[in-house]
């Protein structure tokens, strides 16, 4: 069962990958390329978050240009999860794809403020603000969205499956 509990960092609608990732930095390493996460809109995220953080956030999440970097970076600087009311659906697979927990709730945004403490069950949908007593039930992810997240991501699972030789 995939579970996750951290701390909220809480963004708004319409969080696009350029703001996830600037275009200007994309030619980086990912080591550098993460520095700059969400600075656009959070200059110097990265010297606030800290591995556990989970991102709470409105519509739309991670829409605008298919870049794998997006959700590769947050999961670099120790996001464990994001939760947002919806998400672009590329975004939405790149994410699970690479190992990091997504899951859409309505109505999530407004039950956490930045600093709540956050525990998410992304087998059963449940989502609980530890800090104010609320939870609130989203649609649960498939059991392969699920077995692809406690792997690591894809390419782990199938390494795990049929072999690193397969994937060298």
């Amino acid at each position: 069962m995939l579970k996750v509990r951290g701390r909220v960092w809480k963004f708004g609608d319409n969080i696009d990958t350029d703001v996830i990732t600037p275009g200007q930095y994309l030619s980086l390493p990912m080591d550098q390329l993460k520095i700059h996460v969400l600075e656009p809109i959070r200059p110097g995220f990265i010297n606030l978050v800290k591995p556990g953080d989970v991102i709470v956030a409105g519509r739309n999440f991670g829409c605008g240009s298919s870049r794998e970097q997006a959700p590769r970076a947050l999961k670099e600087v120790g996001i464990a999860a994001v939760i947002a009311e919806s998400f672009a659906r590329i975004f939405f697979r790149n994410a699970i794809n690479i190992g990091l927990p997504v899951l859409a709730c309505e109505g999530v945004s407004k039950i956490f403020d930045e600093g709540d403490v956050l525990e998410a069950n992304f087998a059963s949908g449940e989502i609980k603000n530890v800090t104010k007593g609320v939870t609130l039930k989203a649609k649960p992810l498939p059991p392969l969205m699920i077995e692809i997240l406690t792997a690591g991501g894809a390419l782990e699972l199938l390494k795990k499956k049929y072999g690193n030789k397969t994937f060298s």
